[in-house]
């Protein structure tokens, strides 16, 4: 479970260098996920790989835990809120008026990318058929 552990880290820490290195503005964690999906995808091809952290299913237990326990990770966000307090109290109204915005421009944008998806895959399926 530690070495498991270990590879969740030392991926998302190789997609910290890759982003910081190269100037790519893409969050570090990102590119460590795609890193960890591409050598869980590598194991199940190649019997190799399956070797360590990476043999059986460690790393999937390992992320069962880190999800069982993903609360936890949201106590330095609430701490950090709850010192800022007097700002949120200052600002708030823009807060909410920005957090509003956003969550609509994003339900609109995910509306218009599934539309264009469903016609797109529409006009596929003729030509598979």
């Amino acid at each position: 479970m530690i070495a498991s552990l270990s590879l969740i880290l030392l991926c998302q820490l190789a997609g910290e260098v890759f982003v910081r290195g190269l100037g790519f503005p893409i969050p570090g964690p990102v590119i460590g996920l795609m890193l960890l999906l591409g050598l869980l995808l590598a194991r199940d091809r190649f019997a190799v790989l399956g070797r360590g952290p990476l043999q059986g299913d460690g790393v999937e237990q390992a992320s069962r835990v880190m999800l069982a326990n993903l609360s936890l990770l949201f106590v330095p966000a609430g701490v950090g809120v709850v010192q800022k307090l007097d700002l949120i109290a200052e600002h708030g109204i823009a807060f909410l008026a920005v957090l509003a915005i956003s969550v609509i421009v994003t339900l609109l944008v995910t509306v218009a990318t599934f539309l264009l998806a469903s016609r797109l895959m529409a006009h596929r399926r003729p030509l598979d058929e």
